[in-house]
């Protein structure tokens, strides 16, 4: 059977004979080590050779441990990539991205194709291995901006349309599966993000499985931003006294004993429509079922979601996605906190499991596997996920694969995160780093009980702002990176933190209310057509080379978690700190120092004076750090 990529290149040069108009790239994507200049090109010829390079290119190995099934993850480097948003680019030269095609069929929004001609630039970054965010079909009901969101998954088993190029006129599947291929070839592993507890208010299943669903009567308007009205839908609103008897209840464990929203809420909710009175209205489902209140027909809708704990969380509602219903019990038929994340313990029993739901979803991840080769999974909201659900994911999946990786949005660090069965989460240290002190602990702690699972080691991600953004610009982006390189995580780079990238994705975390006015979904690329900076200079390219050489050299040694293996050091300035990485028999120790002052150079007293050379640079260790300066060096 012709592979994917193969078929790919075929089709590339049957369209050689009468080739497309040029098209601008950026230079980057011709030559990972060249200028940054965009540059004039024949996409067919751009594409074959990218595509003929890879394929010419020595087969590489996928990273690999071979102790712990999927624990790959610990010696992983990644690359976080919004396909339609990382491998986009103004080919036209006309200062913007369009959603549509050009008139010669090629996409300026990013596809699979680009992203494959991308793979290189990646690996020269020293990166193994990618983690896509969804690439599945997007709903549109309640959408923001002109592209919708790719959290709002309108069919987990379906691709996104909009991620294959028109002009080669291949199916989108096609495309990724070839785009999976040359990963591969290049000894890069492929992790797909998917979103298992919400899906989009239009999705494709609403229609067969109404009972997969919420509903609430369709007359009931949605809450507007600043409205405190129990008489519109939004989050359920409980007194401070409530509230209180909430936090205690759960921080107790007591699930037997959860409050439900008051009556006024759970009147909206009804029980599912009948399949045969399930029909799209203007893009949005609408069905016929019971009102509670008179037991007379109703006019139904499938509501939006919300910020799933804390039950006073003030983040705005997700007006795009609603919570898929996995468990069905007639005295918890609403959302709120006890019914989507805290689950009450009458509700979270084995036989009100939606064991047809759950089935659906548990073979998400094997057609992935099957059909297209993908190596893990990273699951967003895993903590609203039930843990028995969550099991049956990772054991159908290593079926396909023993070595299938879980990643996970899971902040908590501790052997409850590994009996989760996951291989990598989040972790706290995108936040931990900017604070010295708070990082100073978190080192201690870690040299004490070790690390359970990697964590990633980012700088930012798609929710919160850019690393520029904060004291020191792009040399905190540096220094962040380089501070959790040599740590036993994941170092982990975030779309664009390369190229000094300052537009956010999205404003989920640690924006003020005055920049999340300022930076509305038509510009934000979690929702509209955008592009990364590609020809912006300077850029942290070579600086991150650098760095993932040095990890990657040594891996055997940073990515040990064990107790003891991490010392803090004291450096007898507060505003420079760092660690030492050390184990049993290894032949090396390696030193990891940093001016945590964003503003202010700091005189740099070694904790070892026998040290030489910064192994970052190769220059002679200097006496005094620049602002956010890291330096690395061996005993």
């Amino acid at each position: 059977m012709k592979s994917a990529l193969k078929k790919v290149i075929a089709r590339l040069e049957e369209r050689r004979a009468q080739p497309s108009p040029a098209i601008r790239v950026p230079g980057l994507w011709l030559d990972p080590k060249g200028p940054v200049a965009a540059q004039s090109v024949v996409p067919e010829d751009f594409f074959l050779n990218s595509l003929r390079g890879i394929l010419a290119s020595p087969r590489k190995k996928r990273v690999t441990d071979g102790d712990v099934p999927g624990d790959w993850g610990k010696n992983a480097i990644a690359y976080n990539l919004l396909v339609r948003y990382g491998a986009a680019f103004d080919h036209d030269g006309d200062g913007q991205i369009s959603c549509a095609p050009l008139a010669s069929g090629w996409r300026e929004t990013g596809t699979f194709l680009k992203a494959t001609a991308l793979l290189p630039f990646i690996r020269s970054l020293g990166c193994n291995t990618i983690h896509l965010l969804p690439i599945t079909s997007i709903g549109q009901d309640g959408n923001k901006g002109d592209m919708g969101s790719a959290f709002a998954i309108r069919d987990p088993y379906a691709l996104d349309e909009h991620l294959a190029e028109p002009a080669l006129g291949l199916d989108v599947e096609t495309e990724f599966a070839a785009f999976v291929e040359a990963a591969h070839h290049l000894g890069i592993r492929i992790v797909v993000e998917f979103v298992f507890r919400t899906a989009a208010k239009d999705a494709a299943w609403a229609k067969e499985h109404p009972e997969w669903f919420y509903w609430i009567r369709a007359d009931v308007p949605d809450r507007r931003p600043g409205e405190k009205s129990e008489d519109t839908y939004g989050a359920p609103i409980f007194t401070p006294e409530e509230l209180r008897f909430i936090y205690d209840a759960v921080g107790n464990g007591r699930f037997h004993e959860l409050l439900p929203p008051h009556q006024i809420y759970t009147d909206m909710f009804t029980a599912p429509p009948k399949p045969e009175t399930v029909r799209l209205e203007n893009g949005c489902w609408r069905g016929t079922s019971t009102d509670p209140r008179n037991g007379q027909p109703v006019s139904v809708r499938i509501p939006g979601a919300f910020c799933d704990w804390g039950p006073d969380s003030e983040q705005p509602p997700w007006t795009d996605v609603t919570y898929l219903r996995l468990y069905d019990h007639p005295d918890f038929n609403y959302i709120a906190y006890n019914t989507v994340r805290m689950y009450s313990a009458q509700l979270a029993r084995p036989e009100h499991v939606v064991r047809p739901l759950w089935d659906k979803i548990t073979e998400v991840i094997p057609h992935y596997q099957t059909t297209f080769g993908v190596d893990g999974v990273m699951i967003d909201m895993g903590h609203a996920l039930p843990a028995d659900l969550k099991r049956g994911l990772v054991a159908r999946a290593r079926q396909v694969d023993p070595d299938f990786a879980l990643w996970a949005e899971e902040f908590n660090l501790t052997p409850h995160a590994r009996e989760e069965g996951y291989n990598v989460c989040v972790g706290p240290f995108m936040q931990t780093v900017r604070n010295a002190e708070n990082f100073r602990g978190w080192l201690r702690w870690i040299h004490g009980a070790g690390l359970p699972v990697p964590f990633m080691a980012m700088a930012e991600n798609h929710n919160t702002p850019r690393a520029v953004h904060w004291a020191g610009g792009a040399a905190y982006a540096l220094y962040a990176q380089a501070i959790g390189a040599f740590l036993p995580g994941v170092p982990y780079l975030h779309n664009g933190i390369e190229l000094a990238e300052p537009v956010p994705v999205n404003t989920g975390f640690d924006f003020t209310n005055e920049e999340v006015a300022q930076l509305p979904a038509s510009v934000l690329p979690l929702f509209s057509a955008a592009a990364l900076g590609w020809t912006r200079e300077p850029t942290l390219v070579a600086d991150l080379r650098r760095v993932h050489a040095l990890r990657d050299q040594y891996r055997e040694l940073f990515s040990d978690p064990s107790p003891g293996t991490i010392i803090p050091l004291e450096t007898g300035n507060r505003a420079v700190f760092g660690y030492l990485r050390q184990k049993p028999g290894f032949k090396k120790a390696f030193a990891i120092l940093g001016n945590g002052d964003m503003h202010h150079e700091q005189p740099l007293v070694l904790p070892h004076p026998s040290a030489k050379k910064d192994l970052l640079t190769g220059e002679p260790l200097p006496a005094v750090l620049r602002p956010a300066q890291v330096v690395v060096y061996s005993i």
